[in-house]
């Protein structure tokens, strides 16, 4: 049986005159910039009747109508063993784990594969039950293809806490990443800021309409095919990593979204992109006591890089 959608109907404030439609969108419903944005991309946004694209302005006293999203159905966490996740440390408030690749944090609408959700359930975790009910614990993510460190919540105390320090980027993420050629500088700053793709919704891009995001690289070793680098985070947007290193013309080893060399990829017989969560830092939530931790390269990409340090020698 199907239902008819919601529709909201709010005249603009004149407060909002000359607002793009998806800022004003945005302001009056509630909604992300980038819901705002999908809404109107799919013709649900209507200003006085007529559709309207995000990007045009909005008048005071026009009225904004908007077909209010459905909601998702609530997604269910199944306890399931994740092959290859290793407990890197364990006490009453955290839990430090190395994700293996293919493994999502937490579930989502559309994942049928394992999660590290799932896969501390099967193990016999409890975790906080803080945030939202699909990602209890989860204070921070790593990409379905990138691997290493992450640290989960098991208190109430240590999600608040953590969640504080993510929020204010005292937390040290460091990552290796194999990336194709050699950056110039090699070492440096990339600050620029991260949205949505214009053009598909499962990319993200670097965009004047995006976030502020901020990668510090250092170069590790150079290759004649690629260079390994150490990258840490100022900021966390979702992909950083790969946006900003593609952007800049040296995308991840292996990294075919965001147009890495197939050819280099099945050379070095690598088959995700090149990049690892190598280092976790952290202020511990029992105590205050500063915290670290680290991870090997798995099989596959200590594969990859020997054999580019092979060829190069």
């Amino acid at each position: 049986m199907s239902t008819l959608p919601e529709i909201r109907t709010l005249p603009v404030p004149d407060g909002l005159e000359g607002e793009r439609v998806d800022a004003a969108l945005a302001r009056m419903f509630g909604f992300s910039r980038t819901k705002a944005a999908d809404l109107a991309a799919t013709g649900r946004v209507r200003v006085d009747g007529a559709e309207v694209m995000k990007s045009e302005r909005v008048r005071g006293g026009a009225w904004l109508e908007v077909e209010m999203p459905q909601a998702a159905p609530p997604v269910q966490i199944v306890a399931e063993p994740v092959e290859g996740m290793e407990i890197v440390h364990d006490d009453a408030d955290i839990v430090v784990i190395a994700k293996p690749v293919g493994v999502a944090a937490h579930p989502s609408p559309g994942w049928t594969g394992t999660t590290v959700i799932g896969g501390l359930a099967a193990a016999g975790y409890r975790i906080s039950t803080s945030g939202a009910a699909e990602r209890q614990g989860i204070v921070h993510r790593l990409d379905v293809g990138t691997s290493g460190l992450m640290v989960v919540a098991k208190s109430e105390r240590a999600y608040t806490l953590l969640k504080q320090q993510f929020r204010d980027r005292t937390v040290d993420k460091r990552y290796h990443a194999l990336v194709q050629g050699h950056p110039d500088p090699l070492s440096g700053t990339i600050d620029a800021p991260i949205g949505r793709h214009p053009q598909h919704d499962y990319k993200w891009a670097v965009t004047a309409e995006g976030k502020p995001s901020v990668t510090h690289y250092d170069l590790i070793e150079a290759f004649r095919a690629a260079s390994l680098l150490d990258i840490k985070l100022e900021t966390g947007r979702t992909h950083q990593i790969r946006v900003h290193m593609a952007a800049h013309r040296h995308p991840c080893v292996g990294d075919l979204t965001y147009g890495a060399d197939p050819t280099l990829a099945k050379r070095l017989g690598v088959d995700r992109q090149w990049l690892h969560a190598v280092r976790l830092g952290f202020e511990h939530p029992s105590d205050g006591g500063w915290v670290e931790f680290e991870s090997a390269y798995p099989d596959d990409l200590q594969h990859a890089l020997d054999t580019v340090r092979d060829e190069s020698a």
